[in-house]
């Protein structure tokens, strides 16, 4: 699950302000959630860019179709959202995966995710929930540490060597009391979850709120990203959505790995 938090993304790295791309990256990233338009002394408070530089990036970001400039400030224009929808792997995935994931929601009706791996951390590309769905803290686009998510701990434990040590030698931060914060715990759950195929979160992330999730591989057993499905401490029981999770990720895994296999066929479906 990931941080709804109400201001930018702490979780994206720093940009190096010392160049125009890290200019640029940090007044893209600088918008919140939901937000409409923010004026330029906001940006220059939540960016650190003098306001005379920045009056001439956010103009070329205007003149780029980046942002739209409105009367109380500037918002994320079009091309943004465009630019968005071109990422092949996560759209892809989002398409095949959307009936399976449509599927699994009506059979628990909790919370469904799909999530997949961007750098140290898990990036939420779609959820399904209805009107009951559990207050979890999660957006579409939104960001969280590998170590206290259900999602986050499948793509950890298929993940590279480097990665998994990096994780595990850096800081885990306590997001709940139940948060694991203990390497040697987190490196056994790992070694686990490799065995089962199935990764549990009992309250880590979010206080009354536990959650299942399960790998979709590649033809190569590689992992392209996770499902997961989560629910209140209260009635979901994660053990009871192994079957139909596990049923879920091994159609998308199926369906990937025939369209990788005969592209012209899917094509022509």
């Amino acid at each position: 699950m990931t941080s709804a938090g109400s201001g930018p993304d702490d979780d994206v790295l720093a940009p190096d302000l010392g160049t125009v791309l890290g200019k640029v990256v940090a007044v893209l990233f600088s918008f919140r959630m939901d937000e409409g338009s923010v004026p330029l002394a906001e940006f220059a408070r939540r960016t650190g860019i003098a306001k005379g530089t920045l009056h001439r990036l956010l103009g070329d970001l205007v003149d780029a179709r980046l942002l739209d400039r409105r009367e109380d400030g500037y918002r994320l224009g079009n091309r943004v959202f465009q630019l968005g929808m071109r990422a092949s792997v996560e759209r892809g995935l989002l398409e095949v995966a959307t009936p399976f994931m449509e599927d699994l929601y009506e059979r628990t009706h909790e919370t469904v995710h799909l999530g997949v791996l961007d750098g140290d951390a898990v990036v939420y590309v779609a959820k399904f929930g209805g009107h009951r769905q559990v207050d979890v803290p999660s957006r579409v686009g939104g960001r969280m540490p590998l170590h206290c998510t259900a999602i986050g701990k499948v793509l950890l434990a298929w993940s590279t060597p480097e990665l998994s040590a990096r994780v595990l030698t850096g800081q885990l931060a306590r997001r709940t009391p139940r948060t694991v914060t203990a390497p040697g715990l987190l490196r056994r759950q790992l070694e686990r979850i490799r065995e089962t195929g199935i990764a549990f979160e009992h309250e880590e992330s979010a206080v009354g709120v536990v959650c299942v999730a399960a790998p979709i591989l590649d033809a190569e057993g590689e992992p392209m990203g996770a499902i997961s499905v989560s629910g209140p401490v209260t009635r979901f029981r994660p053990e009871s959505a192994v079957p139909s999770l596990r049923a879920a990720t091994a159609g998308v895994s199926a369906v990937v790995a025939r369209r990788a296999q005969h592209p012209d066929v899917v094509l022509r479906e």
